[in-house]
């Protein structure tokens, strides 16, 4: 089994992004499916190919473009994860979460994450944007959760809390600025599970997930907001809900990923002015303590 990366390791990354850009990044954006258009927003911007980080990780998916993206938001450097990386590619789950302890050496203290998701409750449509209040770590429950193994407690503790991974605050200025845009009526809030993928989940499934309280289901976000509040960053989680999951075993409808791509496309535009409305009221209510 691959031995995760050590402090040393993850700082060796780190040391490699430093030396290539004058950037200090406060904020990180981790883009999920077909919303790589978030890395749009920086001004003087820079990109970095993972593949010429020695050790990161490599998308693999379509709708993620495999490249870090450095630049400025409403005054504020920033960097941008232009695609992520997820359990299903065969990586251990504790590497698809390893740049977030990279940016967190980076001098990150604010993270924004973004996904697309299917929708499970009743009270989410077509292009609804899921504020994640709460989630359901299953592979994590299930004995793959990212922070397994040994512990560097210059990164976190060893049994940290998962009560309050999402910021009240940060959710409060989001929905401020969906409203100040006029949208609104399409935030809602919810919990979302991760399942491992990459297969979309059956009927059955799907009716356990809604029973034990699941909004959303995806295929990541989860392992990266875990790191992320360990490492004591302050976390915004977004489901871009990309399709209406079948409950109903004598469908004939089928998910799939074009679904996804085309409801992203759709919306990503509102994300893109909401995120960057967000951004600018957190900076003044210095919600990162920056």
């Amino acid at each position: 089994m691959e031995e995760k990366y050590s402090y040393e390791k993850i700082q060796e990354m780190a040391d490699n992004i430093k030396s290539r850009t004058s950037q200090r990044p406060k904020l990180g954006i981790i883009c999920g499916s077909g919303l790589g258009g978030l890395a749009d927003l920086l001004t003087n911007s820079e990109e970095m190919e993972y593949t010429s980080i020695p050790g990161f990780p490599v998308s693999t998916v379509k709708g993620h473009g495999g490249k870090l993206v450095f630049g400025k938001l409403e005054g504020v450097e920033c960097i941008c994860m232009k695609g992520r990386f997820h359990f299903y590619e065969g990586y251990p789950i504790w590497k698809c979460a390893a740049p977030v302890q990279v940016m967190k050496l980076l001098g990150v203290k604010g993270l924004i994450v973004t996904n697309a998701a299917g929708g499970i409750s009743s009270k989410l449509k077509l292009g609804d944007l899921m504020l994640i209040t709460d989630h359901i770590n299953l592979p994590g429950v299930t004995g793959n959760n990212p922070l397994r193994g040994p512990n560097d407690e210059r990164f976190g503790p060893r049994f940290p809390s998962t009560n309050a991974v999402y910021s009240k605050s940060f959710q409060n200025i989001f929905k401020k600025s969906a409203e100040d845009q006029g949208l609104l009526p399409i935030i809602k809030e919810g919990t979302y599970l991760m399942s491992s993928g990459p297969t979309y989940e059956s009927p059955a499934e799907l009716n356990w997930f809604k029973t034990i309280g699941a909004d959303a289901v995806g295929m990541s976000t989860v392992p990266e907001t875990v790191v992320a509040s360990w490492c004591g960053m302050v976390v915004l989680g977004i489901s871009l809900i990309t399709n209406i999951c079948i409950l109903d075993v004598e469908s004939t409808e089928e998910p799939t990923a074009e679904e996804v791509y085309e409801t992203a496309k759709m919306r990503s535009k509102n994300l893109q002015n909401i995120v960057r409305l967000t951004e600018k009221s957190a900076v003044e209510q210095n919600v990162w303590n920056i």
